[in-house]
């Protein structure tokens, strides 16, 4: 279980770290063509500024939980409370993608992708660090 839960850490992370600096720093133009089929420049520019500022925000947000991710790995893997923070983040991203699906509708291939990925790697994640903490905190025989 431990190759497959630092295969889905690090390859979501990966992803993570590479999405939100793209979209933050790079090219959010890029990723609105990509992921929603959308000229932006499109827009008035208001809406464009707009949409673009927090859509920028957002991604360096995300930037910012892969930077954090992999600074703490070791201590997400083994301390409880990083352990429950990380999983708290990632399940909140992973909830907010199937309220999405109910309040709004279902999602393209991309996005439906990416939630079943995180959806596999939260519970192979969960499970492995369940077990090696119970493993780690059993008494001594």
């Amino acid at each position: 279980m431990r190759p497959a839960s630092h295969f889905f850490f690090y390859t979501y992370i990966g992803l993570v770290v590479a999405a939100g600096f793209w979209g933050a720093f790079i090219n959010p133009y890029f990723d609105f063509r990509l992921l929603f089929g959308m000229d932006i420049n499109s827009l008035q520019d208001t809406h464009r500024i707009n949409l673009l500022s927090q859509y920028r925000f957002l991604r360096a947000l995300e930037l910012g939980f892969g930077i954090f991710a992999l600074l703490f790995k070791k201590e997400i893997f083994s301390h409880p409370r990083f352990n429950l923070l990380f999983l708290l983040i990632m399940g909140s991203g992973i909830m907010a993608r199937l309220v999405s699906i109910v309040a709004d509708g279902i999602p393209n291939f991309l996005a439906l992708f990416f939630m079943g990925y995180e959806l596999i790697g939260w519970i192979i994640i969960y499970l492995y660090t369940r077990g090696h903490k119970l493993q780690a905190l059993a008494p001594d025989r």
